[in-house]
C-alpha cells in the first residue's frame, strides 16, 4: 500500500492529468444513468378499459349511434357494482319494452373481445411494450417479469463483470460492456416478440451494470484519499442528471423503440470517445497490484509528463519508482531497519517480488474472499446494508403512491432525493466518517419503516407522507454509501469482485418488489417486515466495520485484513487496534 502511494506521488500525485480524467469520467455517467433507468418508463401501465363490442348489443341499441352507448366505461352500475377495466359489459338480448327505445341495464360482464383502450400518453410514450403486446389484465404478470429480468441482469452483470475487472482490467471490461450494450439496445429496438425483449433486457442490464461498475472503480483508483468522495459524488450527480433527462427524451421520442434506439446511439457515442486510452487509461493501481509493471510504468510516465513533473529530478526514492529503479531490502545483522539500496529492475518478476513486508499478489478469484479474516465479513455487512437500502425503497414509494397516482411525481421525487442523498454524503461522510453516516442512515431507515409498518392504518396522511420521504432519503443514502464503503474496504486485486457483490445485493433487494407484484401484492406486508428486520440487523453489524475515511486504498488481501474497527465510534487514530481480531499471517 505504501509502495503504490509512492509510485503515484512520483507520477505527479493527484495532479492536473488525473483530475481531468476523473472529471471526464463523469460524462459517461449521464448516458449510463439514462440507459439503465429506462425500464420504469417501458413498463408504466396506462389507464385502460375494454373496447366495446357492438355484436353484444341488442338490435335496438345497435341502431342507436353515438359514443356514449358504445363506450364500455359510460354505463353506471350503481354504488354497489364496480366496472372492471378487464371485463366487457353484457346486455340483455331484448329490452324490457320493445316499443320504448330505452337503454337497458347490463346484466353481467364478459372477457374483452375487441382488446383494450388505453389512456395515452403514459410516461411520455404513446407506444410502449405494455400497449403493443397488451400486457394488462390476464397478461399483467408479464410486466413485473420484465422488471425482474432487468434487475436480474444487473445482478449478474455486477457479479460476473465485477470479477472480470479484477482479471482483465477496468478499461477492458468498460469498453467490452459498452460494445455489448450498444448491440443489445439496438436489438431491443427491433425485438419482435416479448420473450425476445425479456432476454435482451436481461443481457443489456448486465452489460450496463458492468460498464458502470468498471468506470466507478477506475475513477476511485485515480483519486487520492482526500478527493475520493468529492469525485464519486460528482459522478453520482451526473447519473441523477441522466435519470432526470430521460422523461424529456421519452416525450420527444413518443415510441419505445425509438427511445431504445436513442439509448443505443448514446452508448455508441460513449464507445466512440471513451474507447481511446487517452480518455480512460487502464488503472495503474490495478496494474501494479497484479504485477504488470511495464504497462503501469508507461501510464505513470505519461501522468508525470502531462502534470509537468520530471521524476528524474525528484527525490532518489520517487525517481527510482517512476524510472524503473526500485528499492531492495537487506536486513543486516545488528540493524533494526532494513538497509535499502536502489537497483534497476529489468523484469516484472523482480519488481513483483520486491517489497518491505508485502508480497504483491497476482489474480484472485472470488473464492479468495473466503480465505480472508476480515474482508469477507466487511463485504457481507455492506451487502446486507445494500440489500436493505435497495429493497426497502419500494415500501416508502408505495406509501407515497397512496397520496399521488401520477407517474411523474414518484419518479422525479425518487431521483431528486437521490441527488439530495449524494449531497448529504458529500457534506458529512468526510467530516463524520463513513461508518457513522452509514449507521445513522440505517437507523433512520429502520425507524421510518417500523413506524410505517406499525401505524399504516392509524397515522394521518400528513404524517405518513414526510415519514415516507425521510425513509426514502435515508435508504438511498445507505445504498450510495454502501457502494463507496465497499470499494474502499476491498483490496485492489479484488475491488471489482467485492463491489460487484454489494451492488448485486442491492439489485436483489429491488427485485423483491416485482416478485410481490406477481403474487398479487399478497406478500407485501411480509416483504416490508423482512427488510425492516434486516435493517435492525445491519444496524448492529455496521459497528464492526473499519473506518476508511482519508485512508489509502488497500492493495492486497493482507492490507485489507489489516483494516480494523476502532474501539470508539469517534476514534481519531490513524490506525485501528483491536486485540481480539489478529491480522492474517
Amino acid at each position: 500500500m505504501e509502495l503504490e502511494a509512492r509510485v503515484l506521488r512520483a507520477a505527479g500525485g493527484f495532479g492536473r492529468t488525473r483530475r481531468l480524467l476523473a472529471v471526464a469520467s463523469w460524462l459517461p455517467c449521464v448516458a449510463l444513468g439514462l440507459a439503465l433507468s429506462s425500464n420504469p418508463l417501458l413498463t408504466a401501465r396506462p389507464a385502460h378499459h375494454c373496447r366495446p363490442d357492438p355484436t353484444l348489443l341488442p338490435p335496438v341499441l345497435r341502431a342507436l349511434r353515438g359514443p356514449p352507448l358504445l363506450d364500455a366505461s359510460v354505463p353506471r352500475l350503481g354504488p354497489t357494482r364496480a366496472l372492471s377495466p378487464c371485463l366487457l359489459l353484457r346486455y340483455p338480448a331484448e329490452p324490457t319494452n320493445p316499443t320504448v327505445p330505452s337503454v337497458p341495464s347490463p346484466d353481467g360482464t364478459l372477457p374483452c373481445t375487441r382488446g383494450w383502450h388505453y389512456a395515452l400518453p403514459i410516461a411520455g410514450l404513446r407506444r410502449s411494450p405494455v400497449t403493443q403486446w397488451n400486457l394488462v389484465c390476464g397478461d399483467s404478470w408479464k410486466v413485473p417479469l420484465q422488471h425482474i429480468s432487468h434487475l436480474l441482469g444487473c445482478l449478474l452483470g455486477s457479479v460476473l463483470l465485477g470479477a472480470g475487472c479484477d482479471w482483465f482490467g477496468r478499461r477492458t471490461v468498460f469498453v467490452a460492456s459498452l460494445v455489448l450494450a450498444t448491440v443489445l439496445c439496438t436489438g431491443e429496438a427491433l425485438a419482435a416478440h416479448f420473450p425476445a425483449l425479456l432476454a435482451l433486457q436481461l443481457l443489456q442490464g448486465g452489460a450496463l451494470a458492468g460498464a458502470s461498475l468498471a468506470l466507478y472503480v477506475a475513477r476511485l483508483e485515480l483519486c487520492d484519499p482526500v478527493h475520493r468522495l468529492a469525485y464519486s459524488s460528482g459522478a453520482g450527480l451526473c447519473w441523477v442528471l441522466g435519470v432526470l433527462l430521460l422523461p424529456g427524451l421519452a416525450v420527444l421520442a413518443q415510441d419505445w423503440r425509438l427511445l431504445q434506439g436513442l439509448s443505443a446511439l448514446v452508448t455508441g457515442l460513449l464507445l466512440l470517445f471513451w474507447g481511446f486510452p487517452a480518455l480512460l487509461p487502464e488503472s495503474p493501481c490495478w496494474l501494479i497490484a497484479t504485477g504488470q509493471v511495464a504497462r503501469a510504468r508507461r501510464i505513470l510516465w505519461h501522468f508525470a509528463e502531462a502534470s509537468g513533473v520530471d521524476p528524474e529530478h525528484g527525490s532518489l526514492e520517487d525517481s527510482s519508482l517512476a524510472t524503473g529503479k526500485m528499492p531492495t531490502c537487506d536486513r543486516r545483522a545488528g540493524l533494526e531497519k532494513p538497509y535499502v539500496t536502489y537497483v534497476p529492475v529489468p523484469t516484472t518478476t523482480e519488481l513483483a517480488e520486491l517489497a518491505i513486508g508485502t508480497t504483491w499478489p497476482w489474480y484472485h478469484s472470488a473464492l479468495g474472499l473466503l480465505h480472508t479474516h476480515v474482508t469477507w465479513r466487511n463485504v457481507l455487512i455492506l451487502g446486507i446494508s445494500s440489500l436493505v437500502g435497495g429493497g426497502i425503497q419500494a415500501s416508502f414509494l408505495r406509501s407515497l403512491a397512496l397520496h399521488e397516482t401520477s407517474f411523474y411525481l414518484p419518479y422525479f421525487l425518487e431521483a431528486s432525493l437521490e441527488a439530495v442523498a449524494i449531497i448529504c454524503l458529500l457534506v458529512t461522510a468526510d467530516r463524520w466518517g463513513r461508518r457513522l453516516v452509514l449507521l445513522l442512515g440505517t437507523l433512520v431507515t429502520g425507524l421510518a419503516s417500523l413506524l410505517l409498518l406499525a401505524g399504516t392504518q392509524q397515522l394521518p396522511g400528513w404524517v405518513t407522507l414526510p415519514l415516507s420521504v425521510l425513509g426514502l432519503l435515508a435508504s438511498q443514502t445507505t445504498s450510495v454509501l454502501s457502494s463507496l464503503f465497499a470499494a474502499e474496504v476491498c483490496p485492489t486485486v479484488m475491488r471489482g469482485t467485492g463491489l460487484g457483490l454489494v451492488l448485486g445485493a442491492g439489485s436483489l433487494g429491488r427485485a423483491a418488489t416485482p416478485l410481490t407484484e406477481m403474487a398479487g401484492q399478497h406478500g407485501f406486508f411480509l416483504q416490508h417486515t423482512v427488510f425492516a428486520s434486516l435493517a435492525i440487523l445491519a444496524l448492529l453489524c455496521i459497528l464492526l466495520l473499519p473506518e476508511t475515511c482519508s485512508r489509502a486504498l488497500p492493495v492486497s488481501l493482507e492490507d485489507a485484513d489489516h483494516l480494523r474497527r476502532s474501539p470508539r465510534l469517534f476514534a481519531r487514530q490513524p490506525q485501528d487496534h483491536l486485540p481480539l481480531l489478529l491480522p492474517s499471517s
